[in-house]
C-alpha cells in the first residue's frame, strides 16, 4: 500500500503563498541550489505525483520547458527531467486530459479513485496542492507532511490546509536545516 505525502513550501506562519496566483512562487521563498538538490532527490524517489489542477497547471507550465532550457542551473533542468518523466495523476473536475505522463480522474468518486490508487501503488505518493491534500486528509487518506519552512511570516495568504475542525497530531520522523534559515520537517499523521 502506497503513502500520501503532502509536499509543501510554507511560511513560519504556515502560508503557502501571500496572494492568489503566487502558486508557490513568491518572493518570500529561499529556494538555494541545496534545497533544490534535496526536491530533486526527495521527488524522484517518489512512486508518482498526485496533484490538483491549480498546481499541476502551474507546474506544467514551466517544467517541461526548463529541462532544456540552457540558461537554467543544472539542478532546475534536472527537476524539469524528473517532473515530466515521473508517472502523475491529476485530479480535476473541469480539465479531461493532460500530457507528461499524467493520468486525469476527476468527478464525484474522486476521492475513492484516489484511495484505490493508493492500495495498489507501493511507495511514496506525492501530493500537491491545499484543496486535494484537506480532501485527503477529511478522508482519513493522508500519511506524511513534508513541510520546507522558509523564514518569513506572511500575516495573510493561501493556508497549508483549507478549513479543517479538527487537531491534528503528528509525529516528526525527520528534520533538517538548509542555507538561509529554511529547515524541513518530516511528519508522519498520527492515527486516530
Amino acid at each position: 500500500m502506497g503513502r500520501f505525502l503532502y509536499w509543501m513550501n510554507v511560511s513560519l506562519d504556515l502560508r503557502i503563498e501571500q496572494v492568489p496566483g503566487d502558486d508557490g512562487a513568491g518572493e518570500w521563498l529561499r529556494i538555494s541550489e541545496e534545497l533544490h538538490r534535496e526536491f530533486n532527490a526527495r521527488a524522484r524517489a517518489l512512486a508518482m505525483m498526485v496533484q490538483g489542477r491549480v498546481i499541476y497547471e502551474t507546474m506544467e507550465e514551466y517544467w517541461p520547458r526548463a529541462r532544456t532550457d540552457a540558461s537554467l542551473p543544472e539542478v532546475l533542468r534536472e527537476y524539469g527531467e524528473i517532473w515530466t518523466a515521473a508517472p502523475k495523476v491529476l485530479v480535476s473536475r473541469t480539465r479531461g486530459s493532460a500530457g507528461h505522463n499524467t493520468r486525469v480522474i476527476g468527478g464525484e468518486d474522486a476521492i475513492e479513485q484516489l484511495a484505490a490508487l493508493r492500495a495498489e501503488t507501493d511507495g511514496t505518493i506525492g501530493v500537491g496542492g491545499a484543496t486535494l491534500a484537506t480532501q485527503l486528509l477529511r478522508a482519513g487518506l493522508l500519511d506524511e507532511l513534508l513541510l520546507f519552512t522558509h523564514p518569513s511570516v506572511l500575516g495573510f495568504g493561501r493556508p497549508l490546509f483549507d478549513e479543517y475542525d479538527r487537531p491534528i497530531e503528528l509525529d516528526l520522523l525527520d528534520h533538517r536545516t538548509f542555507e538561509q534559515g529554511v529547515t524541513m520537517h518530516h511528519y508522519e499523521l498520527r492515527e486516530s
